[in-house]
């Protein structure tokens, strides 16, 4: 068995007969709603737990946001992967050539000079993403 996210995650759709994309696809606004209703019922119980713990429940709850956005990803066709990918060099880019690093007061890192901003777009285009496209 794969311990791929999002492999883990297409054979739960496949399994349950949920909707899988292998395009980015845009969707229609019920079903984006309800991907977007579950992913902040699992967002909600991170921010609970993360406070009031325990450890393990908030790797659980954790685990499950990354699952859900996951989900959503294939129900859109988007190899989230490889959006991850572009979004990490974007982020690798606030480190300045002098390794400096730009932080706000409360530790956030900061984008600097330097800064890249993610070529989502270009990724999406990529996997054959029409921008306008409809579900």
């Amino acid at each position: 068995m794969s311990s791929s996210p999002a492999e883990l995650v297409r054979e739960f759709h496949r399994a349950f007969g949920l909707d899988a994309r292998s395009t980015p696809t845009e969707v229609s606004p019920r079903l984006a709603a309800h991907r977007g209703e579950l992913l902040a019922e699992e967002a909600a119980e991170v921010a609970e737990v993360a406070v009031s713990g325990p450890l393990d429940r908030l790797a659980h709850e954790l685990a499950d946001v990354v699952y859900v956005a996951y989900g959503t990803a294939l129900v859109h066709g988007i190899d989230l992967d490889a959006v991850l990918a572009e979004i990490h060099r974007s982020n690798m880019t606030k480190l300045g050539p002098d390794g400096q690093v730009a932080r706000r007061a409360d530790g956030k890192v900061l984008k600097g000079e330097h800064y890249e901003i993610p070529d989502v777009s270009a990724v999406l285009r990529r996997q054959g993403w029409t921008p306008g496209g409809a579900a």
